[in-house]
Parts: structure tokens; sequence; C-alpha cells
């Protein structure tokens, strides 16, 4: 049988405490993420939009060649991609400044 008496040590007591303070930097981290992500999709998204639209009705090949469902293709793909390399730089860039914080609070 288990002895299941054990008293936990103030270590576990610390680690516990340390885990939940990493886990609520990883929940800020990735909201910066997504705000920064979100402006960014918005911005190249309207600025991929105007030229697309523009060349779609003055250009005679565009005109002929992307239909409505292309146009949305062209400017939804390129604000996605906007999206995920924001965010990903983002919330990679906001841990490594976290951790240098850990490491230089470690320290003194």
């Amino acid at each position: 049988m288990a002895n299941n008496n054990v008293t936990g040590s103030p270590l576990e007591k610390t680690s516990l405490a340390s885990l939940d303070q990493r886990l609520a930097m990883a929940k800020r981290c990735s909201r910066e993420g997504v705000k920064a992500g979100a402006k960014a999709a918005v911005l190249v998204g309207i600025a991929t939009a105007i030229p697309t639209l523009a060349s779609a009705r003055m250009l005679p090949w565009a005109r002929a060649n992307l239909n409505h469902s292309a146009q949305a293709l062209l400017i939804s793909t390129v604000a996605g991609a906007a999206y995920f390399i924001v965010a990903d730089k983002t919330v990679l860039a906001t841990a490594r400044r976290n951790s240098f914080k850990q490491v230089s609070n470690i320290e003194a």
C-alpha cells in the first residue's frame, strides 16, 4: 500500500506558483500576438485590396482573368499570411523579452 500521508515540500508550492505565473505570462504573450497579428492583417488587407480591386477594374488582363472569388482569395491569403507572421514574431519577441527578465530576477 502506498503511503498518502506525505507532506509537500515548500519547493513544490513554489513551483506551482511559478507555473501559474508562467501560464499567465504565456497568455499575455499570446494575447499580444493576436492583437498585433489582427492589426497587421487589417492593414495588409486594405493595402492589398485597393490595388487588387483597382487592377481588376482597369487592366484588361485582370478584368478577364480575376473574377470576384480570385480577388477575394488574393486579399484573404495575403491578410492571413500577415496575421500569422506578425503574431508569431510578436509572441517570440515577447517570450524572449520575458525570459531575459526572469534571468535577471534569478541572478539578483
